[in-house]
């Protein structure tokens, strides 16, 4: 029997997603008999995480590669659609590698001797507005070193090309000005050329790259016997008569085993950029994904070591009073957030804010992702504050959050409170009358259904057990990000002891997937 969030069938076959959660523009690499994951962070810290798998099926999150995100007060604020974009991973010379644009500020690179760290700080490779898709190459043979990089129109106002350089062979420097390697203007019908990674297969220069959009694209791939060009391109994944939109943006990895397999994404609105497995071969020196260039469904599994079914962690016990690795916060933490204990359960302080009415812009909310299309979660909170209205609560937040949790009212007595804010609204509202909290504690429920509908339930421990709150709140994403589900806690603006929020257990339970 298979767990119903995997993509193991178990019977030696699997289905995408593999990762049934917003893991944005995937890069992978194989290292011996270990396979190894980053995505996009975007203004999350930590940024960059690292996952594991044997099978690349079957994934872990082991940590991340970014402790803060800089410079240091431009995040200090949520900043939901920058940081970091699209890195590309890579193993050279002993080490691994991370390379990535930050669209506001240029091209970054840190490196480590071990996966799971210590990796270097961070260090800036090419400064500027708009550079983004970073992706390096070492050519093995030659000894020689290049990078190739997209262009984000929203900052330079240059978009549907690629640029290489070539760089130094301790990717700390560029060595030249930088030349169009592909200019997709002059390929017709393509459009929004960007994500690009680049290697080296017999005896050509690939690049592999998206187009056409997040929702409605295509993976292109282009090669060269030269890195100068000129390129001849081909279509290698698109839709076709397949329900998979947009199949796009991720790495090719050749196993221990000599099979190639390429990894993508997939957008799914709230829920994010899920990612996908597909059979790769080659056929008259050019690649062939999926079957026959359509994305797969269900496949036969990778050749590969067996490895436990599962998939990223998204439940918490919270043990000693930490978090694991699966909560990001929306800015760069501050000192004193969270507050230390011997026992279980996560504590956090109710931080001060002016900007209590509106999730979106607390720095001091921890995140993590939607972890399957249908699922429940469920935690208890008490309020250890008498401070009129200082609250906490169980989010769903995107461009629309609502939440639920509790509130110290003008009296200081804790009362239960479900609230939520349109995405064109400023200051979130009563989705639910509060009601009165014996004991200043509660258990509160979201029930996610396909389409990110969300049903909002509380227990306040007066007998009648859960009840349903408010009307459905359908989730929606950020412009690149999918949804997310947060802890808080925020006292308004002023001086003093504000007191704090306890979390017990936060669990979560998934529906069996369905076809």
């Amino acid at each position: 029997m298979t767990m119903p969030w995997t993509a193991d069938l178990g019977d030696g076959t699997y289905r995408n997603p593999v990762l049934n959660a917003d893991w944005s523009d995937p890069d992978v690499i194989t290292v011996g008999d270990d396979h190894y994951l980053t995505a996009s962070s975007f203004g999350r810290v930590p940024g960059l995480p690292l996952l594991h798998s044997r099978d690349l099926v079957n994934w872990s999150l082991i940590g991340h590669a970014l402790d803060r995100l800089e410079p240091d007060a431009d995040f200090a604020v949520p900043r939901h659609d920058c940081g970091v974009w699209a890195p590309s991973l890579r193993h050279h010379a002993g080490r691994f590698w991370i390379f990535w644009g930050d669209p506001d500020h240029g091209i970054q690179q840190i490196n480590a001797e071990d996966i799971r760290g210590p990796w270097s700080a961070p260090h800036l490779v090419k400064a500027g507005k708009g550079l983004i898709d970073a992706c390096p190459l070492w050519d093995e043979e030659t000894g020689e070193a290049y990078l190739v990089h997209a262009w984000a129109k929203s900052r330079s106002g240059i978009k549907n090309r690629l640029t290489g350089h070539r760089m130094s062979p301790d990717g700390r420097e560029l060595l030249d000005e930088g030349t169009t390697l592909v200019d997709a203007d002059t390929i017709p019908g393509w459009f929004t050329l960007e994500g690009p990674k680049l290697y080296r297969h017999d005896g050509w220069f690939w690049i592999f790259a998206p187009a056409g959009g997040v929702e409605t694209g295509w993976q292109g791939a282009f090669r060269s016997r030269t890195f100068e060009g000129p390129y001849e391109e081909r279509v290698v994944l698109a839709q076709g008569d397949t329900d998979v939109n947009g199949p796009h943006q991720g790495g090719w990895v050749r196993t221990a085993a000599g099979e190639d397999w390429f990894l993508h994404f997939q957008s799914r609105g709230a829920y994010g950029r899920v990612v996908h497995l597909q059979p790769m071969r080659w056929e008259d020196g050019w690649p062939v994904i999926g079957d026959a260039g359509e994305p797969v469904l269900v496949h036969r599994s990778p050749e590969a070591p067996q490895q436990t079914v599962g998939a990223p962690a998204s439940g918490d016990d919270f043990p000693g009073g930490r978090y694991g690795r699966q909560w990001q916060w929306t800015a760069n933490p501050r000192p004193g957030w969270t507050v230390g204990h011997a026992g279980d359960g996560l504590r956090l302080s109710c931080v001060r804010t002016a900007y209590a009415h509106d999730l979106r812009a607390l720095p001091n909310v921890l995140v993590q992702r939607l972890p399957a299309e249908e699922f429940t979660v469920e935690t208890g909170i008490t309020l250890d504050s008498t401070e009129p209205g200082a609250k906490a609560g169980l989010a769903v937040l995107g461009d629309a959050f609502s939440w639920i949790g509790l509130e110290a009212g003008p009296d200081g007595t804790a009362r239960l409170v479900h609230r939520y804010a349109e995405t064109v609204a400023e200051h979130e509202r009563d989705a639910a009358h509060p009601r009165p909290a014996p004991g200043a504690g509660v258990r509160v429920r979201i029930e996610v259904t396909r389409g990110a509908r969300c049903r909002f339930h509380a227990d306040t421990g007066d007998g009648s057990g859960f009840q349903p709150s408010g009307q459905v709140f359908a989730a929606t994403p950020w412009r690149w990000v999918g949804a997310l589900l947060g802890l808080f806690a925020t006292a308004p603006a002023g001086t003093g002891p504000s007191g704090t929020a306890g979390f017990t257990a936060f669990r979560t339970t998934g529906r069996p997937r369905r076809a």
